[in-house]
């Protein structure tokens, strides 16, 4: 009895924990989360098109992913907006709009290069198009992520009404309610990932590619009937801060220095803009925190150094797909399958570890991903070298456990410092600690793509390249592949887990329920203390 009790008991703990968080008020935000997961239905079918169609090398593909992760990069701008600006009377739906807006013109942009419509050769050749596409898909997303990271620390309710006043509620309960809302938007991210991974396969195999693309646009239609049924906790006067001038005259300058290195033809202009963006955010990071305690502040320091170098590990890039397209013969739909796998890999860790993820030690949530993504990666690398033959195996059949493709538990590790920066941000700057925050995270990224572009640069592959008659431009060549994929495998396990046991290991224990649990376990910040002056 006591064992069936005590099954019982988890059960309820892993499984239910999500589904009863939920409220009614937090389902039109939990929807722009959605309509972000739904934007993978078209990833195959690029995937595809830039292999059958576009002429870009592999250098160049990886170019275009560095260059599209610099808005990201720019979020305290459209944080410090977000926080102070009021567009069309409204100080948070308008910007889903606007994001929107952005949105439909790189979809649009996307559609008309597949569709090799007259007009957009007036734009520019094949990279430029596809850059610029990108680009204004990309700064949609940004703005409407800032908004909605924003407004999920202003849909729980912070006072309750009891015996006719308006009283505060309990920090603990707040704290497990910001907690709660952050897996459920990653939650309703991956739930729309894995509803649209298989679909977007067949799609891939069966429809055009143009018409594919003109269907993104029903993702920024989505978010926007979102918002338009959300409620929000609303800021008193007294809370709404003005535009920090330092953050935003910073912010700008940088924008306009990413834009100009952009288009230049320097040397390592990647790896200057990546560096130029370290040194700003951390130094926004540090402004923003700066009534935090030392010894505080030294926890949430080395939590951001090991959160930053475990996304900061390279990927194998766009050769392993060739690879498999040319080499195993996947077609559209299969790769919809793995997509779909993986997806439901991160929806089920999401799920049934939603208490440990929100309530363990960030050590032992990042050990934990580590260990999980190089298992998924494992798989991949058994096939390039045979796997398959010599367990008498199909190829499909040893991919099927090759859930890495598609699997984003990167963006769990976000979700205790997401948290932890909605519980302790105060309320007329919560959208620039989100950005900042956010920010540094996704340079992270960007840094990966370019150890991933030095590692494909280091170990070449390329896919057969054809002119117009038929003359091989590029010829296939896959065979330093392995050794690539052997050397991304040993970089992103060792570099993540050593930065875990040397920062995390003798953290000082200050403050338990600040180290112990998850980083939203914090005390507020009194609030007659201002942040960011």
């Amino acid at each position: 009895m006591q064992i069936l009790s005590f099954l019982e008991r988890q059960f309820e703990k892993v499984f239910l924990t999500p589904i009863r968080s939920m409220k009614r008020r937090y389902i039109p935000l939990l929807l722009i989360y959605f309509a972000y997961g739904l934007s993978g239905f078209s990833a195959i079918a690029l995937s595809f098109w830039e292999k059958e169609t576009l002429t870009l090398s592999a250098e160049q593909l990886i170019s275009i992913s560095v260059w599209v992760m610099v808005p990201w990069t720019l979020k305290m701008v459209f944080g410090q907006m977000v926080d102070s600006v009021t567009l069309f009377g409204n100080r948070r739906k308008s910007y889903i709009f606007v994001g929107a807006f952005f949105m439909v013109i790189g979809s649009i942009l996307l559609a008309c290069l597949a569709g090799d419509y007259e007009w957009i050769g007036w734009i520019g050749g094949e990279y430029a198009v596809y850059l610029l596409s990108a680009i204004f898909m990309t700064f949609g997303f940004v703005i409407q992520d800032v908004t909605a990271d924003t407004m999920t620390t202003e849909v729980v309710e912070r006072t309750e009404i009891k015996k006719g006043k308006k009283v505060k509620r309990p920090d603990e309960v707040v704290q497990s309610e910001l907690s709660m809302v952050q897996l459920l938007g990653r939650l309703a991210l991956s739930l729309a990932a894995f509803s649209v991974a298989g679909f977007g396969g067949w799609l891939a195999q069966n429809v055009p590619y143009e018409t594919i693309f003109w269907m993104t646009l029903a993702i920024p239609f989505l978010s926007c009937v979102g918002v338009l049924f959300i409620r929000l906790e609303k800021i008193q006067a007294h809370e709404r801060k003005p535009l920090n001038k330092q953050i935003l005259l910073w912010g700008f300058i940088f924008a306009i220095f990413s834009v100009v290195m952009a288009v230049s033809d320097l040397p390592f202009a990647q790896e200057i803009v990546f560096g130029v963006s370290l040194i700003l955010l951390s130094a926004m990071m540090c402004i923003i925190t700066k009534d935090l305690p030392k010894a505080k502040f030294r926890v949430l320091a080395l939590t951001l150094l090991v959160l930053f170098l475990y996304r900061l590990t390279p990927y194998t890039g766009p050769g392993l797909q060739w690879w498999m397209i040319d080499a195993l013969g996947f077609d559209q739909m299969f790769f919809g399958v793995l997509a779909q796998l993986g997806a439901l890999v991160a929806l089920l860790i999401l799920w049934f570890f939603s208490d440990f993820i929100a309530n363990k030690p960030v050590r032992s949530v990042l050990i934990f991903l580590v260990f999980a993504d190089t298992i998924m990666s494992l798989p991949e690398l058994g096939l390039y070298f045979g796997i398959h033959d010599t367990l008498g195996l199909s190829a499909q059949a040893v991919a099927m456990f090759d859930t890495a493709l598609g699997s984003p538990l990167i963006n769990i590790s976000m979700v205790p410092l997401l948290a932890l920066l909605a519980f302790y941000a105060p309320a007329g700057y919560r959208g620039t600690w989100f950005a900042i925050g956010a920010s540094l995270m996704n340079l992270a990224l960007s840094g990966g793509q370019i150890l991933t572009k030095y590692l494909n640069q280091a170990f070449e592959v390329t896919r057969e390249v054809l002119d117009e008659a038929g003359t091989i431009l590029v010829p296939e060549d896959y065979t330093e592949l392995g050794t690539l994929m052997i050397v991304r495998l040993i970089v992103g396990f060792a570099l993540p887990l050593f930065a875990i046991l040397l920062f995390l290991r003798k953290t000082p224990r200050v403050a338990p329920e600040f180290i112990q649990g998850d980083l939203s376990e914090q005390a507020p910040i009194p609030p007659q203390k201002k942040v960011d002056e």
